[in-house]
């Protein structure tokens, strides 16, 4: 799987406008409602913030992975939003994250899910192309990023 199968340049924003953890999940979920990729935000926000509440998807080295399963999605879909400036989200480093990753996904595609997950974290592992995404300005810089890595 690539991440370029599953998100679009609409599907990234940078910078985000929400400052807190909850905010920034829900802005990230609006945009794939505005984009079409989710039927119903609601239930979205509302199935990725109790994943949130349960254990953080701050996973270390500026990156949170925020993600959810609902009916309201009909096929995987990401967005990426940057943070006009790193924000707590509880991460396991205890370091704050400076890019978003929002992973939402039908109820019975379980084995598509966890492969979405392992490739983003795959990826935000190389230094390199890592720090390239955090000094990025713009939605367009992060896809073309995205978009070499993958090719």
């Amino acid at each position: 799987m690539k991440l370029l199968d599953i998100i679009s340049p609409e599907c990234i924003k940078a910078p985000l406008v929400a400052g807190d953890k909850q905010g920034v999940i829900g802005e990230l979920v609006d945009l794939l409602a505005q984009v079409g990729r989710v039927r119903d935000a609601k239930s979205l926000k509302e199935a990725v913030w109790t994943r949130e509440q349960t254990r953080t998807t701050g996973i270390g080295n500026g990156l949170a992975i925020p993600h959810g399963k609902c009916p309201g999605v009909e096929q995987i879909a990401v967005a990426i939003g940057k943070p006009v400036a790193p924000m707590d989200f509880q991460a396991i480093d205890n370091k704050p994250v400076r890019l978003i990753v929002l992973l939402a996904s039908p109820p019975d595609k379980t084995s598509d899910h966890i492969q979405a997950l392992a490739h983003i974290a795959r990826l935000m592992t190389m230094d390199q192309f890592r720090e390239q995404v955090y000094a990025a300005k713009s939605a367009p810089e992060i896809f073309d990023l995205l978009r070499s890595q993958e090719s």
